[in-house]
């Protein structure tokens, strides 16, 4: 079997519902993982995707503005692949930003992240089994970006929970990683890719002269979630184009 092949496994991607989450999702199954698509909205265009590709899937309703919306996903239900790519973005000037905003960003690209994680891998750890949990980190959780504070620190903290975490469960099969998305053309970025000036500058910043899209992530997912990786623990892998290189 080829080192980079997901058959017989079982995932959840959390905010599968479009975009980087919705390519990862359809990336596991067609590698060979029956994938659940989670997400606060439905799902269905990321079904579909999947069955047109020949894969296996199903969805969850997940909102992680709770963040102990999944304590109770995953006991008896099979799962070893965890992608944690759920997030949420408030802007506003540092002298400005609201406690609301700040905590809302805080509990589903942080707290939800990390108690997701737990109950994930406390069902490995329980049944003796290994499992693979990738987390969606950001350039900013090597950079500070402006005008986002909740998001940085949020995605500073996915870099260092996810080291954190492979500390402690490496030894016991769970390999936790991340991945740090460059600009990738999806939703969230159209605007900046419609404004002639703006998108001018961020190519001009990226040795390899385009914008990402979301399969260069879902590429990179897989991997990590394949047995290839399975010396890997608490990398942060920049899939940028070269940004953090510049």
């Amino acid at each position: 079997m080829s080192r980079f092949s997901l058959d017989g496994r079982k995932a959840l991607v959390t905010g599968a519902n479009t975009g980087i989450g919705q390519a990862i999702a359809v990336a596991l199954a067609t590698a060979g993982a029956s994938v659940t698509c989670a997400g606060r909205r439905s799902c269905d265009e990321t079904l579909a995707a999947i069955s047109a590709a020949g894969g296996k899937g199903d969805g969850l309703l997940l909102d992680f503005a709770d963040p102990m919306a999944a304590k109770d996903t995953f006991a008896g239900a099979g799962y070893d692949i965890l992608v944690n790519n759920a997030g949420i973005i408030r802007r506003d000037d540092a002298t400005d930003f609201s406690e609301a905003d700040w905590d809302a960003v805080m509990d589903v690209n942080a707290k939800a992240l990390f108690f997701t994680c737990q109950a994930f891998a406390k069902e490995l750890l329980a049944q003796g089994k290994p499992g693979k949990i990738v987390n969606i980190a950001s350039l900013l959780s090597f950079q500070g970006g402006i005008r986002v504070p909740s998001y940085t620190a949020s995605k500073h903290a996915v870099a260092g929970l996810t080291k954190l975490l492979a500390n402690e469960w490496a030894a016991k099969g769970i390999n936790v990683n991340a991945i740090a998305p460059g600009y990738i053309s999806t939703n969230n970025t159209e605007a900046l890719r419609n404004d002639p000036a703006r998108n001018q500058a961020i190519l001009e910043r990226i040795p390899a002269g385009r914008w990402g899209d979301p399969e260069d992530i879902a590429d990179t997912a897989v991997y990590l979630a394949a047995p290839a990786s399975n010396y890997v623990h608490g990398a942060v892998l920049n899939v940028d184009g070269g940004w953090l290189a510049r």
